[in-house]
């Protein structure tokens, strides 16, 4: 019997909301490195962590609610101090106990040359013996510092060390020269000269070392050794199986195995070699990282299936979330969000992601690909998305697979035999979709990335067209479309084209009357700070936004663009220097919230603009923020919450803005959250505000306590007063008044006690 726990996501966000505000992360916990056993079982994945108790309770563990860094290398527990310790690709290193986390940044900041990567972790007695690619470092776990050093190569040459183990009477470290030893007393093991090497089948590179009923075991290559009488005995090997993983827990020896063709198991082994139990599990392992015997379960980390537990039953462990790092444009449909998981690298070139299109809904992540659905087996690296509001289709563009549309549980993929869609020229097995617009009239614009004609449409009727763009693009390099409120389209063209505009006329499928123009670089060519377009963006002022690898442009003549019209480059006050809007950085995403403010997301961070952009009102870093990375691939927001989302480089996370979408009228206020639960320190939210509504809230004798203006639809509450102070529990009224002067009580707002 298989039991599967896939844990909702909206369970723990609610801690890092605590925690940090307006935060949260959206990380897949799918692909785990690593099973360890402490106070609970923990498993690291490539982003983060988590962990099970004995009542099966799951807790996650991350950078929004008190981790450092992201992007876990390997963790280890010191029973004595009851602490685990976590160590990340970038060699920071994270001390975790009760829920409070302390930071020893020394290895990742030191100047010293090599490598830094800590490739295994052997706790013992308050200090972790940290294996790394030039040594052993050792860190008190009480004073929370680097206690040493030891480099201990041939010759006092750095050395990389894989693994770390002790007995009563020596230190043992498996190298990449091989195993060596030295005395815990009398000896300083700082010093290489007091290292000896063990000969036999230890000489050369060793991947693990470790200590069971006093007798050294190692691994070397894809065979394990045991060392009885000063003799080494072969004690496992087995041809065409690679060792992932060798561990000792509970008196036996775990081994994960895999075939190149990708047959998996973990085997439990008796001290003398014997076989105890092989467990295979298709489907559940595939890609066994590491395992670890608790009592008579066996747990087991995989590289794609989460954390599986083995025992009378199998129970997998998967907290909710997406399914891997996604970098597609988002899209939203009445609380819901979409996100395209494919990419493509700078050059224009597809990487190949078949995971197709993400869902999160009511709190949960779900994806649609080509290992779950298979019709979309050949749909690569969906990159664009477009909602049809009227019925929730989806239409999904795939950079080499063509075009998707989803109705309901219904998919179609569209490609040359079913559609104008045309390959790449000298690619041709494959059909580019790179952007997506629907427009006001709900005809759907393709942008066919290399094809002849890079323009496609289809219409509400299912009519198909093509247009030649007339312009000498180099690879016919078209992306990201925006239908505008003039009917026209702003197409953004790779590859240092520029920005194309078309203005399609009055019969859309013929070309008599559309007119063009091409946007570049320069006075009199169209005025953009640089050729290569990396992001485009319309405002709620129907201003074009530009965003290239040098900065920002803006085309405020959108309405007349034919007439002269040139983007002009905005200059944004900041301390005592004023300069150009982005000069010097890569936009690589802009977005707009219902306060008309401008998000822009760079390989330095996030920004927040005022409306009119002549105001900073946040930049957010790694170094003073949750956010994942400072390299944002895309930014979306919901409409209907505020809520912004930021894929980056390390995965996704979400900020919770103060601006949503207006309404037409104040007939459907929100409150959230209602009532305010006991010790609840993060923003009020009142949504569902027309444009520019005033709120007031008072006790329920009409004493005012706060006052603000909508931003967009929405206005947000600290639960504070004029003075700052948190306001005692009870019933508050809410009175809205719109731009016509009509004031209402509109809700109500209950604060519960413990505040």
């Amino acid at each position: 019997m298989r039991k599967q726990f896939y844990i909702p996501f909206i369970i723990f966000s609610f801690l890092g909301l605590t925690l940090n505000g307006q935060w949260r992360e959206h990380l897949s916990y799918q692909n785990t490195l690593q099973v360890i056993s402490g106070d609970k079982i923990y498993a690291a994945t490539t982003a983060a962590l988590f962990s099970v108790d004995n009542t099966q309770e799951i807790n996650r563990y991350h950078k929004v609610n008190g981790l450092s860094d992201i992007g876990v290398q390997q963790i280890g527990w010191d029973s004595q101090t009851g602490q685990l310790i976590i160590a990340y690709r970038n060699s920071n290193l994270d001390i975790l106990k009760g829920g409070i986390t302390r930071n020893i940044s020394d290895i990742q900041k030191s100047t010293i040359s090599g490598n830094k990567t800590i490739q295994a972790i052997y706790a013992s007695r308050g200090t972790a013996f940290l294996s790394t690619g030039l040594g052993i470092v050792l860190v008190n776990l009480s004073k929370y510092e680097i206690r040493d050093t030891w480099i201990i190569g041939n010759g006092g040459n750095q050395i990389g060390v894989n693994s770390f183990a002790e007995d009563n009477q020596h230190y043992y470290a498996a190298t990449d020269e091989g195993l060596k030893k030295i005395l815990k007393s009398g000896l300083d093991p700082a010093n290489f000269r007091n290292w000896e090497s063990v000969r036999g089948p230890s000489n050369g590179k060793i991947n693990y070392i470790g200590i069971i009923n006093n007798q050294l075991l190692i691994a070397k290559n894809d065979s394990l050794f045991i060392q009885e009488n000063n003799q080494w005995k072969l004690l496992y090997q087995e041809p065409n199986w690679k060792i992932n993983h060798t561990g000792i827990s509970n008196n036996k020896i775990t081994i994960c195995v895999r075939t190149p063709s990708g047959d998996s198991k973990v085997i439990i082994s008796n001290i003398n070699g014997s076989i105890e139990k092989t467990i295979s599990a298709p489907g559940i392992i595939s890609f066994p990282t590491s395992a670890i015997l608790e009592n008579s379960t066996l747990w087991v980390s995989d590289l794609f299936g989460g954390l599986s537990s083995f025992d009378a039953t199998i129970e997998r462990y998967i907290p909710n979330g997406p399914i891997g790092i996604s970098s597609g444009e988002f899209a939203f449909h009445k609380g819901s969000v979409y996100q395209g998981a494919g990419a493509v690298n700078t050059a224009w070139n597809y990487q190949y992601n078949r995971e197709g299109i993400l869902t999160y809904k009511e709190g949960i992540w779900s994806n649609i690909g080509a290992f779950n659905t298979p019709i979309l087996d050949s749909v690569l690296d969906i990159i664009t998305l477009a909602i049809d509001p009227t019925d929730g289709t989806i239409w999904g563009g795939s950079y080499g697979g063509g075009l998707i549309k989803k109705t309901n549980d219904k998919i179609q993929v569209f490609k040359q035999n079913n559609s104008s869609l045309q390959a790449a020229i000298g690619d041709p097995g494959n059909i580019r979709v790179s952007g997506l617009a629907l427009d006001r009239n709900n005809h759907l614009w393709i942008s066919n990335y290399g094809a002849p004609q890079a323009l496609k449409l289809k219409t509400k009727e299912n009519k198909w067209a093509g247009f030649t763009i007339p312009f000498n693009l180099i690879e016919n390099a078209t992306a990201q479309i925006i239908a505008d409120d003039y009917d026209q389209l702003w197409i953004q063209s790779p590859k240092g084209n520029g920005l194309i505009l078309y203005k399609y006329g009055n019969n859309i499928e013929t070309t008599g009357d559309d007119q063009w123009k091409l946007f570049k670089q320069g006075v009199g060519n169209g005025n953009l700070p640089s050729n290569t377009v990396l992001s485009i963006l319309k405002d709620k002022d129907n201003n074009i936004w530009i965003g290239t690898d040098d900065g920002i442009g803006i085309i405020t003549c959108a309405s007349n663009p034919f007439s002269g019209c040139e983007a002009t480059l905005p200059i944004i006050q900041q301390d005592q220097f004023a300069g150009f809007l982005f000069k010097g950085e890569q936009v690589q995403c802009m977005a707009v919230d219902g306060a008309n403010q401008k998000w822009i997301g760079t390989q330095n961070g996030v920004w927040l603009l005022s409306a009119a952009a002549k105001k900073i009102i946040h930049h957010f870093t790694v170094a003073n923020s949750p956010l994942l990375s400072n390299d944002i691939k895309k930014i979306g927001i919901d409409p209907i919450t505020g809520e912004v989302y930021f894929a980056t480089f390390n995965g996704l996370c979400s900020y919770r803005g103060t601006a949503t979408e207006p309404k037409e009228n104040l007939t459907n206020i929100l409150v959230f959250p209602n009532p305010v639960p006991p010790l609840h320190n993060g923003p009020i939210a009142i949504r569902g505000l027309t444009e520019n509504t005033i709120v007031k809230i008072t006790e329920l004798n009409g004493r005012m306590i706060f006052q603000a203006r909508s931003l967009g639809g929405q206005v947000v509450w600290n639960g504070r007063d004029y003075l700052g102070n948190k306001i005692a529990s009870g019933v508050y009224l809410v009175f809205a008044r719109d731009e016509k002067g009509n004031e209402n009580m509109v809700t109500k707002i209950v604060i519960t006690s413990g505040r």
